[in-house]
């Protein structure tokens, strides 16, 4: 396999903080599925936890951008899970899913970190298939 695609982002907790604080439930509803909101709102730190998810999405949306069709994924197309041992996956729905299995065999990569003022995430996209510029 090959690097299909990168992607890197870092959210400002305080800024995630305060677009919780504006819009609460909307910015939720905007950019988590069911799932993930659960997640965020369930533990102490809600903005951080909302600012990492962010991060996740937009460094998985950069990775496949470089894909066809990979600009027109949204945010609700990518969904951050934890699996069982606590390692973040990513789960691909609708857009970003027939993007990604556009390449045939493809796997997803994420990491995630935050300090108390920073969240960041890389996501790295291997393939079979090559992608020319």
């Amino acid at each position: 396999m090959a690097i299909a695609g990168l992607g890197f982002d870092l959210v400002d907790i305080d800024r995630a903080e305060r677009i919780l604080e504006r819009h609460g439930d909307r910015a939720l509803d905007r950019f988590l599925l069911p799932a993930e909101r659960a997640y965020v709102v369930s533990g102490p730190a809600p903005p951080r936890h909302f600012a990492v998810r962010v991060a996740a999405k937009e460094a998985v949306y950069k990775a496949l951008s470089r894909v066809p069709g990979g600009e027109r994924v949204t945010w609700r197309d990518i969904e951050v899970h934890r699996a069982p041992n606590g390692r973040p996956t990513v789960r691909l729905h609708g857009r970003a899913l027939e993007v990604a299995s556009g390449l045939g065999d493809y796997r997803l990569h994420l990491t995630l970190t935050h300090t108390a003022k920073t969240a960041g995430a890389m996501a790295v996209l291997e393939s079979e298939s090559s992608i020319s510029d």
